[in-house]
């Protein structure tokens, strides 16, 4: 899909929270005009004062100068009214992850804004589709995931709709790396690329946590693998609220009780993370470091008791083994899905978004550099120790695993990049 994107000096922003504000901070200080809008006086305010606050860290970082930043400012106004919208080339929804509520916006967008203005919704899991159906104009409206902070973290999926235009999709593209960030266009699906992938590796993190792993010992493992953070400690960070709210909004998750369990538990207890001071760890001081916390472990073993799942020592080694081996699985399979264009792009996804480690390439050319013959062997074996209800190996891995060469031979063998 190729088109020549539309012009855009003007950005409208719904949802001042975090992700709002990060979105509004870096369309300011790329040179784009910003209105920034939440029906919420409070919310509002504080989104406006949090972009100030991210605008003077770039300047005591040396990312902005004095002058830059006060141009930046100048660019952002606030509104309470959708209204205000109505001269914006492009407007980035970021309202709270609820279908509903994104679907009331979506309608009122696509009465209120000029032909032409590109409608995105920054949703990191729903149905990209039926929030674009709303609008009246589904053409007009692509997916534009943010990653947070988004004032810093590199990425953006574009996310392709059913009928979505080539000219929105290239627009979103152009605006993206406008902003500095790496634009990747993905399909639509529960969770697009990243997330998608993401729910597989995380399954195996909650399922050894109620096995017996500590949650300080699974962030250990897996950063001496590489990883810039832990997945607990980017459950604290992210806020445990957010996923168990985008969990309920899945009304196809799998159907066990065990899945998520352990972030359920703790959001369900008030245990949101760092801006609780509470999560899987205790946060002592706002920005502290993170301490183990007794009352987590106990709080986990006495849930497996309850769900049955019997106690055991869990290996750095497995805890390795299972989280990759999932992650790996299910790249291959929104790769073969066509969710995914290129190995190259679930690479760039998880090395620009999740903190996969750069110097391994990222998980599927972390795949090739092992083989995937033994990745299907891990993949197998789990499935024999654990069940195959989440260790089917995906079609393209076992297909590939047969052949010489990896995942980005076989891209180059269909005449990919």
């Amino acid at each position: 899909m190729t088109s020549a994107a539309w012009p855009v000096r003007r950005v409208g922003i719904v949802g001042a929270g975090t992700m709002g504000a990060g979105i509004a901070t870096s369309c300011a200080t790329a040179g784009l005009a910003v209105t920034l809008v939440d029906a919420r006086a409070e919310a509002l305010t504080a989104g406006l004062a949090r972009v100030a606050t991210q605008v003077e860290s770039a300047v005591r970082k040396g990312r902005l100068t004095a002058g830059e930043a006060g141009a930046a400012r100048s660019r952002i106004a606030g509104t309470a009214s959708l209204a205000d919208l109505a001269a914006a080339d492009l407007v980035i929804e970021a309202a709270f992850e609820n279908l509903a509520v994104k679907q009331g916006i979506f309608g009122e967008l696509g009465r209120i804004c000029r032909a032409g203005t590109v409608l995105a919704t920054n949703t990191s899991t729903l149905n990209v589709d039926a929030i674009a159906s709303a609008s009246g104009r589904a053409a007009d409206v692509v997916g534009m995931h943010f990653f947070s902070p988004a004032h810093v973290i590199r990425l953006v999926e574009i996310v392709r709709g059913r009928a979505s235009s080539a000219g929105a999709i290239a627009t979103a593209c152009a605006t993206a790396e406008r902003l500095g960030k790496a634009a990747v266009v993905v399909g639509n699906c529960f969770g697009f690329v990243g997330n998608r992938m993401l729910y597989a590796y995380g399954r195996e993190k909650e399922f050894m946590l109620l096995e017996g792993a500590t949650p300080e010992q699974i962030d250990r493992a897996l950063e001496s693998f590489g990883m810039a953070m832990g997945p607990n400690a980017v459950g604290d960070l992210a806020g445990l609220d957010v996923g168990a709210s985008a969990r309920r909004e899945w009304r196809d998750r799998p159907d066990d009780p065990r899945f998520y369990r352990a972030s359920d538990l703790l959001a369900g207890l008030g245990r949101y993370g760092q801006k609780t001071g509470r999560g899987f760890y205790r946060y002592d001081a706002a920005g502290g470091a993170r301490v183990a916390d007794p009352e987590v472990a106990e709080l986990l073993r006495s849930e497996a008791a309850r769900l049955g799942v019997a106690a055991r020592a869990v290996s750095d080694a497995e805890i390795i083994a299972r989280c990759m081996a999932a992650l790996v699985n299910e790249g291959a399979r929104v790769l073969g899905e066509g969710i995914a264009a290129s190995p190259a792009d679930v690479d760039t996804i998880w090395c620009n978004g999740y903190g996969f480690p750069k110097a391994r390439g990222g998980p599927l050319r972390y795949a090739d550099a092992r083989g995937l013959a033994g990745v299907l062997e891990d993949v197998e074996r789990f499935g024999r120790e654990f069940g195959a209800r989440y260790w089917t190996p995906a079609p393209l891995l076992v297909e590939l695993a047969q052949l010489p060469g990896g995942f980005y031979d076989w891209q180059a063998r269909r005449g990919g990049p």
